[in-house]
């Protein structure tokens, strides 16, 4: 429930598969009325009937694209209200190489997701945040931040980005009673991660990942990561000196470029 005993408003990007589904049904599961944006639209259709009978409201769009964004937005204040919380969840993930003419589009179409994204998806909603007094804004991110993996400089330096984009946007915000909360997933079972050919260690269940966000939400917590056991790794990965860390990643095993 929201301040008031209200039911939770909640505009969510990147709604139609994987983590950002997740969520969608943690959030309805709990009467929350929702904002969900991607861009297929049959998949959003399909998210949005499978949550009945929630309150719904469903936009096609790209984060990429501003104008879109600040329709959403507009659309869902005029019918809702001022969220509660939004997500900026949309992201994708692609192996790249800088060498590989090829793969210049992939670099722009990640950075344009995953950090401008984030800043299309929250404009249109800081004035009336801000006028409210109230508010949560939640940006994810990923572990895959914290160090540059090789054969990933798109998606990790994105990340990254990300990161520091949403701690200048919590110290900005500092007492204007709107919260910024950042998550940093490590790895969740999702169409997304599916193609990745290497183990992945602590793999989390979407639904889990979602409870656990959602928590991480309510506790307006600055910073979450999880699972827990991928904090510790964050933290030995952010610590490892530059020559040790170079010595042991430079032959990991790498996302395929044409994923």
């Amino acid at each position: 429930m929201a301040h008031g005993g209200a039911p939770l408003k909640v505009f969510l990007t990147g709604a139609s598969s994987g983590l950002g589904e997740a969520l969608a049904r943690h959030y309805a599961q709990r009467g929350a009325t929702l904002g969900l944006v991607a861009r297929r639209e049959s998949e959003l259709a399909r998210v949005a009937a499978a949550l009945a009978p929630a309150t719904v409201a469903t936009y096609a769009a790209d984060v990429r694209d501003a104008d879109a964004m600040i329709a959403a937005a507009r659309d869902y204040i005029a019918r809702h209200g001022v969220p509660d919380i939004v997500i900026a969840n949309a992201g994708v993930s692609r192996g790249t190489l800088a060498d590989h003419a090829e793969d210049l589009a992939a670099f722009r179409a990640v950075f344009d997701t995953n950090v401008i994204g984030i800043v299309h998806t929250f404009h249109p909603f800081l004035g009336p945040m801000r006028a409210a007094r109230h508010g949560t804004l939640v940006g994810v991110a990923s572990v895959a931040g914290f160090r540059g993996l090789p054969g990933a400089a798109a998606y990790s330096a994105s990340k990254a980005a990300a990161m520091t984009f949403l701690e200048s946007l919590r110290v900005e915000l500092r007492g204007s009673g709107v919260s910024v909360v950042t998550i940093a997933p490590g790895y969740v079972a999702t169409p997304m991660t599916a193609a990745n050919p290497y183990r992945m260690p602590f793999l989390m269940r979407a639904d889990r990942a979602a409870a656990s966000i959602a928590r991480a939400i309510a506790r307006r917590k600055r910073f979450h990561v999880l699972p827990w056991p991928m904090a510790l790794v964050g933290r030995l990965l952010r610590a490892l000196p530059r020559t040790l860390y170079d010595r042991a990643f430079a032959k990991a095993p790498r996302k395929p470029r044409q994923s």
